[in-house]
């Protein structure tokens, strides 16, 4: 019989700090509970026990704090995000049958150690799962202690683990606390005497009484002995604090805290409300029938939803036009492609095909007046433009509300998100396609459930008139592609290996030896040990050789700046060289991936390759943009809003410095310098406007002092003197951050000017860097948002013009605050005018948009 105890107090807070902060919707932390069920997991697989049995801690004074009043008394509160995961963690333990042991006047481990002392008493095998090493004195040949961690490996500890680590046998461990003392728990120990020596004492003596008895006559020095004598009471109190009681008088027989069958229905529930989807599916657990998730509150009438479609035999290419008239009837559809599936979902029916969709589609999707619901609208359109069938008529995407409703998720699968919005449909093992028609049938009720909640929370504008109808234009521009110059790049990559090569010579020389550069270890070893620079971090490997260390370290020895630019165009090689090389098309072009649901702030990613990512803050570096080039016969035409999130500050702080400044047409960061320091704006030197541009932006994302005078390189008081000079002047902008926290704190997230929300959890957080954070994001989120809204609002106006004005003009790249259309040479002028127009008119703020732009053969030249 095996037996598996859990120290649950000591493995909830080992997973809380363990494991990123973690938060549902509404706000409720989970970290600790993710982690300690992600641990609960490992154990069960790793040691796969008869019985398991959870001990906790009761907020209640022990027997130690009546024999030692300040036992523990320099603990500081538990923070409230983790007490607020106590009872739902307790909840879910009980659901899924696990018996919960706690006692008034025990902690935990003197319950543990009772189990273990009964348990091998019986001759069972018992497993102590902790984070901490206060059970290592219960070791035995039956009793092992597993210190678990949330990531990576536990560590095993059996009595030849403890003799070999601390040179005693387990309950010697009792001993060498009592003479160290404990920190943590508040054991004073005797004064002096550290774990070394506490160590070196009770290997030399084999135990506390014995060192006693023999200190008078030992060979210690004397001042030992004299720190030894006069501590001796104490030392005795702080083993008796330190040891585990093992004969507690459990109030139940331990043969009756055996497993119960696990409430699967209240086991879900529970771990739905937490958000925990992942735990969900590895439980393999059902949603309850009648399902519905705490997102929709008890005041609130939960939102429509429709019949489960009844599932006709798998048909295969079915008639459209039968297809297109249950459509119609039905006042509309939903289509679901799940390559190469296309499921067609009308009044109840589901349609279902697996030989291919075409002929489906294109009688569906044209039709404007039969309104479509969709689970993602890219995918949809890409399979339409490559069959050259319009679409018409598209009202909703699942994927896309899913996201707006919750952007700080990473996974908006069909499950994910169906388990989420308690939406649920049952598969049929026996069917040839089960996954498509589970999907098939899932998907009605779930765009029912999450188009309620879009309108609950005022997103019908943001998911209708952007997010959908810019999915169009993304499938558009990832079809098209961006033209490369292989021959050129690879040219390029040439010449940066010549510069490697004669940086690592170079590197080799001043080092006096050869050494593998890309070996933080060896490098370390070089830098510190051999040139004796000043080390900066050492990790358990070694010497830290990160970026910024060796920034740190620049002017101190001439080899830093040849590392650094060594690494400059080892990267520029390895990533960008040969990684847009081995992605380029037969055809020459290059084809980014761009992901609609992937940032917090609405802004668009990219990826395979990331196109966004391309360097140009070097001279080097910038060179990348001139193998980006037009088709023959075309010209790529640019252009760039200037300084959109901080004409988005000034519109939404309404401060009117800053708004005059705009209107005007006068340069922001010149103004700005000219009015924090207190000069004509006329005598403003290229310094003062430099440092003012570096405020200006680090004002968008929350910059400190600290952070400030780093990038300035000036004194902390003169950084916080240039923020207090720049909010005082822009008073607007102060009141607007001070307002978005408190707005933020009270409300649980933070909007931008369209709607758009991001929720705020980190400012509820009792960890201080965590709230400073929180409240960045809080001020830097409707800035960046509002920002990524508009220029997707642009990419869609600019795209819809180019189709009816240009059709051989293509939109082909958004990058941050950029856009570039490929365009007939002819039509190059029109087309940059038709760009800045419609990106200056995206939309009307308290100040001015402003949109520069070029035109060139390739990205460079255009810039």
């Amino acid at each position: 019989m095996k037996l598996l105890i859990l120290d649950s107090n000591s493995i909830f807070n080992r997973a809380f700090y363990g494991v990123k902060p973690l938060t549902t919707k509404d706000g409720r932390h989970t970290n600790a509970i993710f982690g300690f069920m992600n641990i609960l997991g490992k154990l069960l697989t790793a040691e796969k026990p008869d019985r398991v049995i959870a001990c906790f801690d009761m907020r209640a004074p022990t027997f130690r704090h009546e024999r030692y009043e300040a036992y523990k008394a320099n603990r500081k509160g538990m923070p409230p995000e983790l007490a607020s995961q106590f009872e739902p963690l307790r909840s879910l333990l009980r659901a899924m049958g696990y018996p919960i042991l706690e006692m008034a006047g025990y902690e935990a481990d003197d319950l543990i150690g009772t189990l273990s002392r009964i348990g091998e008493e019986r001759g069972d095998e018992c497993v102590i799962a902790t984070g901490d090493r206060d059970s290592l004195q219960l070791v035995s040949n039956r009793v092992t202690v597993r210190l678990a961690a949330p990531h990576g490996d536990d560590i095993l500890y059996t009595p030849a683990v403890v003799m070999e680590k601390y040179g005693v046998e387990p309950p010697r461990l009792i001993d060498i606390k009592g003479l160290m003392g404990d920190s943590s728990d508040n054991i004073p120990g005797v004064a002096g005497i550290g774990e070394k020596t506490a160590i070196s004492l009770i290997t030399r003596f084999g135990n506390m009484d014995e060192l006693y008895r023999q200190l008078a006559d030992s060979d210690l020095r004397p001042a030992q002995k004299e720190k030894l004598a006069s501590g001796e009471e104490i030392a005795r109190l702080s083993r008796e604090l330190a040891t585990i009681d093992r004969y507690v008088p459990l109030e139940k027989d331990p043969e009756e805290l055996t497993l119960s069958p696990m409430d699967e229905e209240e086991t879900y529930r529970i771990l739905a409300s937490l958000e925990m989807f992942s735990v969900i599916s590895r439980l393999k657990l059902k949603q309850p029938e009648g399902y519905v998730p705490l997102s929709v509150s008890a005041e609130e009438e939960a939102p429509p939803r429709c019949e489960t479609p009844a599932c006709y035999p798998v048909v295969r290419e079915p008639a459209p036009e039968e297809v297109l008239r249950v459509a119609k009837e039905s006042g509309g559809c939903d289509i679901l492609l799940l390559s190469p599936v296309c499921i067609v979902i009308t009044g109840g029916t589901l349609f279902l095909t697996m030989d291919g969709a075409a002929s489906l589609l294109a009688a569906l999707l044209p039709e404007e007046r039969l309104p479509k619901r969709c689970y993602d609208a890219k995918t949809l359109h890409a399979f339409a433009l490559r069959k050259g069938i319009p679409v018409r008529g598209l009202t909703f995407d699942a994927l896309l509300a899913a996201y707006l409703l919750n952007p700080l998720s990473s996974d908006y699968s069909l499950e994910r998100i169906s388990a989420e919005y308690g939406v649920s449909a049952e598969k049929d093992s026996f069917s040839e396609a089960a996954e498509e028609v589970w999907a098939g049938r899932l998907l009605p009720t779930l765009c029912d459930a999450l188009q309620g909640e879009i309108t609950r929370c005022g997103m019908e504008n943001l998911l209708g008139q952007i997010e959908l109808p810019l999915a169009r234009v993304l499938a558009s521009m990832e079809l098209d592609g961006f033209a490369l110059d292989a021959e050129g790049l690879a040219a390029f990559g040439e010449e940066l290996s010549a510069g490697i090569v004669a940086r690592e010579e170079e590197i080799y020389t001043l080092a006096g030896e050869r050494f593998n550069i890309n070996s933080p270890k060896q490098l370390g070893e070089i830098l510190f040990d051999r040139l004796g620079l000043p080390a900066k971090k050492k990790t358990k490997s070694g010497y830290s050789t990160n970026a910024e260390v060796l920034q740190s370290l620049m002017g101190k020895h001439p080899i830093i700046e040849l590392i650094l630019e060594y690494r400059k165009l080892a990267k520029l090689k390895s990533t960008y060289v040969e990684g847009l090389l081995k992605l380029c098309g037969e055809d020459g072009r290059i084809r980014t991936t761009f992901i609609q649901t992937e940032t917090r702030t609405g802004r668009l990613s990219s990826a395979e390759p990331n196109l966004q990512n391309i360097p140009v803050r070097t001279e080097l570096g910038s060179r990348m943009r001139k193998f980006f080039r037009a088709k023959p016969g075309y010209l790529l035409v640019d252009a760039d809003y200037s300084q959109i999130e901080l004409r988005v500050l000034a519109a939404v702080s309404e401060d009117r410095n800053m708004q005059t400044a705009f209107r005007n047409g006068v340069d922001i960061h010149t103004e700005t310098a000219s009015k924090v320091l207190g000069i004509p704006y006329e005598l403003v030197t290229p310094q003062m406007r430099s440092n003012a541009k570096a405020v200006n932006f680090g004002i968008v994302y929350g910059i400190g002092a600290f952070s400030l005078s780093q990038d300035l390189h000036i004194s902390v008081a003169e950084a916080s003197r240039m923020i207090d000079n720049y909010l005082t002047t822009f008073s607007g902008v102060k009141q607007f951050m001070e307002d978005t926290v408190e707005n933020a704190k009270r409300d649980g997230y933070v909007s931008t000017l369209f709607g758009r929300r991001r929720a705020t959890p980190e400012l509820t957080a009792s960890n201080k860097m965590v709230q400073a954070a929180g409240k960045r994001l809080a001020m830097n989120t409707p800035i960046q948002g509002a920002a990524a809204d508009i220029i997707k609002l642009a990419m869609i106006r600019v795209f819809d013009r180019l189709e009816r004005e240009f059709p051989q003009s293509r939109l082909i790249l958004q990058v941050h605050d950029e856009l570039i259309v490929e365009a007939p040479q002819a039509d190059a002028e029109a087309v940059l005018s038709l760009l800045r127009e419609e990106m200056e008119a995206a939309a009307t703020l308290a100040v001015p948009l402003r949109a520069d732009g070029g035109i060139g053969p390739t990205w460079y030249d255009a810039k």
